[in-house]
């Protein structure tokens, strides 16, 4: 989509903010990740949130002007994401985790398209591929959507559409409208905030592959009674602030369908077989009718597949390496 009056974004900076916690280990490729950009206008805020590993020392071995570290007492993920954006000089935010890796091309190519962007368009995210703890790529399912598109608020609410945290950059302005990320979330927090932006803000996503997921036992996503309960939380706050009508019965429904049919993953990968069967069942319950199946990126009969593969106790990493998307 071109605009008349294009957004001049290649010509702007961006600040980058790198949170992260006793992550030393995956820092210093991350961070030359970000170095090795061909976009050159940026600048480098890593906000170390309490570590206690060798985080300050592998900083110290950046001798970049561009490069700033900023150290707190451990507050959690949203409070360093927000102390970054606190500390940002840029008029363009973007958030990386700390044992993720951009390709070289992502601030060259989401500025490029936010210059091609109408001006309402606050919001720019990327596709992604994995890879495993030692850095390796992983293979993902075939992409089943292959076009880029504007993504709405209810597409956030219904399933956040990847691990968007690594491949996201936004307008500061968008930080200024919809406020920043809410500290009482301990997981789920970048969701909410998503959800927060695309209200006010048009949201354009890039189908290419951006960045390189980690994926390993550390990641957030790991821990499923945290996720499971601070999802709930953000699902409760977009309905308390009506995101979409709370007479439109079938799409909450919806929602909480696809809602227990991650928990069940969730609580999969982390051996709980019981407790995933439980969900995929809840989830089945709540609504027994089809999904968007191409919206929310996932085959036919997705929820049914999963159950039979619980019934049958499949490897989880195994499955998980099939079906792992690389893109929306």
């Amino acid at each position: 989509m071109v605009s008349n009056t294009p957004d001049s974004a290649v010509e702007h900076g961006v600040s980058v903010v790198i949170p992260t916690f006793n992550y030393a280990k995956f820092l210093a490729n991350t961070v030359d990740s970000v170095l090795r950009q061909t976009f050159r206008n940026f600048e480098l805020i890593v906000v170390d949130d309490g570590s206690v590993d060798e985080t300050r020392a592998v900083m110290e071995s950046f001798h970049d002007e561009r490069v700033r570290y900023v150290y707190q007492e451990n507050s959690g993920l949203s409070a360093a994401r927000n102390t970054g954006i606190h500390h940002a000089r840029f008029d363009y935010i973007a958030f990386l985790d700390a044992d993720d890796q951009w390709m070289p091309d992502l601030l060259e190519t989401v500025m490029k398209s936010f210059a091609g962007l109408p001006s309402e368009y606050g919001m720019v995210v990327g596709g992604y591929a994995g890879m495993d703890g030692d850095g390796n790529p992983t293979e993902g399912r075939k992409r089943r959507i292959a076009a880029d598109r504007e993504l709405l608020a209810r597409d956030f609410l219904m399933k956040n559409p990847g691990p968007l945290s690594s491949s996201v950059v936004l307008k500061s302005c968008v930080f200024r409208d919809c406020g920043v990320f809410d500290t009482t979330l301990r997981s789920s927090e970048d969701r909410d905030m998503w959800i927060r932006a695309a209200m006010r803000y048009r949201v354009y996503f890039i189908c290419k592959p951006l960045v390189f997921i980690r994926k390993h036992r550390q990641s957030m996503s790991a821990h499923a009674v945290r996720m499971r309960e601070n999802t709930l939380k953000t699902i409760r706050k977009a309905y308390d602030n009506r995101v979409v009508s709370r007479f439109n019965i079938p799409f909450w429904l919806r929602v909480l369908g696809v809602y227990y049919f991650e928990t069940a993953w969730t609580h999969y990968d982390e051996g709980q077989n019981g407790a995933a069967l439980g969900f995929i069942l809840r989830s089945l319950l709540i609504w027994p009718g089809p999904l968007p199946t191409a919206r929310l990126n996932e085959p036919p009969f997705f929820r049914l597949r999963a159950l039979v593969h619980f019934l049958l106790r499949g490897s989880p990493s195994r499955f998980l390496k099939k079906q792992s998307p690389s893109c929306l």
